[in-house]
């Protein structure tokens, strides 16, 4: 079954962004563009989950939050809140308010997709992606294991992670600055080269069988995981 989340976001970039990473994702998705659009989508069909916008026109999201849990159909509908409002005491009034998870902006993707696998594990575990399968690369994010042709690959914890993001991407090209941002975050400084040395160590890990090397370099733009390969 393909979990279904509503977005609810005012700024067109943000949920055009989300929407395309999260449907490449697997995700059914659908967007709203305030409060009140996103409460009727909501008495319309319920989602599995909402990734809902403090800051909406019309409704707030904040009291979006409040309605749906005092409404017995969608009381127990997983809700990430997304804001700019860092403090401590707006986080609190978030996740008293009914939100199971709060992520500040600026955030990745991929903090996000985790976040999202983190809510739907705990609170709709049927229908969390825990394993991956890429080619003949399958992940598996719970026993935190690799396969390739049917032989576990041994990882550590970075290449974990680089590999995870790769295979939630398939095909697209990052920059080593990209990388960085989604592996390490924005706010580690790490330098640019770091990446290319756990790209090899990754390499070296996924290539000891027979299998061609699924990690693409494209001079002067990055690297990329080859579904061909």
């Amino acid at each position: 079954m393909t979990p279904y989340i509503l977005i609810v976001e005012d700024d067109d970039a943000i949920s055009a962004l989300l929407e395309y990473n999260l449907s490449k994702d697997g995700y059914e998705v659908v967007v709203a563009a305030d409060g009140e659009e996103a409460l009727t989508l909501v008495s319309e069909r319920l989602p599995d989950i909402v990734v809902l916008d403090w800051m909406l026109p019309k409704v707030s999201g904040i009291e979006v939050c409040r309605r749906l849990r005092q409404r017995t159909e969608s009381r127990n509908v997983p809700i990430i809140m997304l804001t700019a409002r860092g403090e401590e005491s707006d986080r609190i009034r978030g996740l008293d308010t009914g939100a199971d998870d709060y992520v500040v902006k600026p955030f990745t993707m991929s903090e996000l997709s985790a976040r999202i696998r983190a809510v739907l594990r705990r609170l709709r575990p049927g229908l969390a992606e825990d394993r991956v399968k890429r080619g003949d690369l399958i992940i598996d994010r719970v026993a935190h294991r690799v396969k390739r042709q049917g032989e576990e690959i041994h990882l550590g914890p970075t290449e974990f992670r680089l590999l995870d993001y790769f295979m939630q991407n398939p095909g697209r090209v990052f920059s080593r600055e990209q990388l960085l941002d989604a592996v390490w975050g924005s706010d580690v400084y790490v330098e640019a080269r770091t990446v290319d040395v756990h790209i090899g160590r990754l390499r070296k890990a996924l290539n000891t069988g027979n299998g061609e090397d699924p990690i693409r370099t494209v001079r002067s733009a990055g690297y990329s995981l080859d579904l061909e390969a």
